[in-house]
């Protein structure tokens, strides 16, 4: 499988900095891929969705193609993130879900629980999440369904 290695957002709470940061260094020295830190900085009490918010953005707006969102469990990031059109987050706490979120969803934002999930597994699922390719053909299909749902429709 062939890596990305198109640039990445990532962003998170106070509860998720260290893993942030770890995984941040891990696509820039790792991996060589350029990353851009939305944040969080420390572990300062801080609203989730502020940055959630941004990362989500950037992905809808196609200013970044893919972006990492993580907080202490990854459900609120996820909630936020996919009220942006476009966005197709998914929160991965293990490599399956990490795997099937590309292969059938297409996902542009991984969002990881930084209090669920270790370093060594958040390793392997952002590889998991950067190398498996999307499998087009029936998923292809649903996923334009999926763009065109709406309250009313």
């Amino acid at each position: 499988m062939i890596e990305n290695t198109s640039p990445i957002i990532i962003g998170c709470d106070h509860a998720a900095v260290q893993l942030k940061n770890i995984i941040k260094d891990y696509l820039e020295t790792g991996k060589g891929i350029t990353v851009e830190d939305a944040g969080a900085y420390d572990d300062v009490s801080v609203d989730y969705p502020d940055f959630g918010k941004y990362v989500a953005e950037a992905v809808s707006i196609g200013r970044m193609e893919r972006g990492i969102l993580l907080c202490g469990t990854g459900i609120g990031m996820s909630m936020v993130a996919n009220r942006f059109p476009g966005v197709r987050a998914a929160l991965c706490n293990d490599i399956f879900a990490a795997r099937m979120s590309r292969r059938h969803n297409n996902a542009n934002i991984l969002v990881l629980g930084g209090r669920v999930i270790g370093d060594v597994l958040a390793m392997e699922i952002v590889d998991t999440w950067l190398t498996e390719p999307f499998e087009g053909g029936r998923h292809q299909s649903r996923l334009m369904k999926f763009d065109r749902i709406t309250v009313d429709g």
